[in-house]
C-alpha cells in the first residue's frame, strides 16, 4: 500500500455554481451530471475524464467499476481512493507526471491545456514574468528537485506565484516522505478543481450504470 492521501474535497468548497459554464479551462464547455457519468462506459468515463490527473488516466480507468456515485464529492472520494491504494511506485509515477512551475514544458509551451490555464490564472505565463521570477522558480525547481527526486506540485488555482515561491523554501525542510504526501494532497486538490469543470453537482446521481 502507498501512503495515505488526507484530503477530500467537500462539496461545499472551491466550486463553481450548479449549471454555471465552467471557465477555468479557457473553453467553455458543457459540464456532464453525475447521473450522466454514471451511465458512461470505460472507454467513455476515461475519455470525459481522464484529464483529471496530469498524464494517469489510469486512475480513472480504475476507479470506473466503482460506479455509480452519489454525487461529485462521492466521485471524488472514489478516484482519491483509487491513487492512494495504488502503491507508491505509481503514486511517485503521478508526482512525476507533473510540470515545473514556469519550467520548460511552460517556456516551450508543451503544457496540457489544463496546466497551461492553472499556471496562467496564478499569474505564472512565462511573458508576464520578469527575468529575474523565471530564475527565481528555476532555482527553486532544481532545489526542490536536488532534495526529493520529483517535480514541486502545487495546486495553482489555490496560489498565486509569490506563495509558490515561498512554498519552495516552506517545503525543502520536509521529509521526504512527508513532501509525497503533501505533493498527492496538492493533486487532489487539482484533481477537485477539474473535476468541478467536468461535471456538475446535481446529485443525487446513484442510478444503474449503463
Amino acid at each position: 500500500m502507498g501512503l495515505p492521501i488526507p484530503y477530500h474535497a467537500d462539496r461545499r468548497g472551491r466550486d463553481a455554481g450548479a449549471g454555471e459554464t465552467p471557465t477555468g479551462t479557457g473553453v467553455a464547455i458543457e459540464r456532464l451530471t453525475i447521473a450522466d457519468v454514471n451511465r458512461l462506459d470505460r472507454g467513455a468515463f476515461v475519455a470525459a475524464l481522464g484529464h483529471l490527473y496530469e498524464g494517469s488516466p489510469w486512475i480513472v480507468a480504475e476507479t470506473w467499476p466503482a460506479r455509480p456515485f452519489a454525487d461529485r464529492a462521492a466521485l471524488h472520494r472514489a478516484l482519491t481512493g483509487t491513487v492512494a491504494a495504488a502503491g507508491e511506485d505509481r503514486q511517485l509515477a503521478l508526482i512525476q507526471a507533473h510540470p515545473d512551475l514556469v519550467g520548460r514544458a511552460a517556456r516551450a509551451g508543451r503544457l496540457t491545456p489544463p496546466s497551461a490555464a492553472e499556471q496562467a490564472a496564478a499569474g505564472l505565463d512565462v511573458e508576464r514574468l520578469s527575468a529575474d521570477e523565471v530564475a527565481a522558480f528555476e532555482r527553486g525547481n532544481a532545489a526542490y528537485r536536488a532534495r526529493f527526486g520529483f517535480p514541486f506540485v502545487i495546486c495553482a488555482r489555490e496560489n498565486k506565484k509569490d506563495a509558490m515561491l515561498t512554498g519552495f523554501t516552506a517545503r525543502l525542510d520536509h521529509s521526504r516522505d512527508e513532501e509525497i504526501r503533501v505533493a498527492l494532497r496538492e493533486i487532489a486538490r487539482i484533481c477537485w478543481h477539474r473535476l468541478a469543470e467536468a461535471v456538475s453537482d446535481d446529485g443525487p446521481g446513484v442510478a444503474t450504470p449503463g
